[in-house]
Formats: structure tokens, sequence, C-alpha cells
């Protein structure tokens, strides 16, 4: 019984591509958005 063997070829490549730079976007934003907030909460512990 032979395994199937799929070759994703460059579509494929192109969606892995796509798929880990939409991650990397969505993670900086959210990291950038989490560091707002913090340093909002900092400064207003100060007051």
């Amino acid at each position: 019984m032979e395994a199937t063997v799929y070759d994703a070829g460059i579509a494929g490549s192109m969606t892995m591509i796509f798929l880990t730079l939409a991650t990397v976007f969505l993670l900086r934003s959210f990291y950038k958005r989490w560091k707002r907030m913090d340093q909002r909460r900092l400064n207003d512990e100060n007051k």
C-alpha cells in the first residue's frame, strides 16, 4: 500500500507565506495594543 504524496506547489507555498505574515502582523498588533494599555495603566497609578 503506497502512501499518497501531496504536492502543495506554488499555491501552497504562497498560502503558507500569507498565513505566516498574517499571524506575525496580528501578534505584533496585539502586542503593541497591550503595551499601550499597560503604559496607560502605569501612568494612571503614578498620578
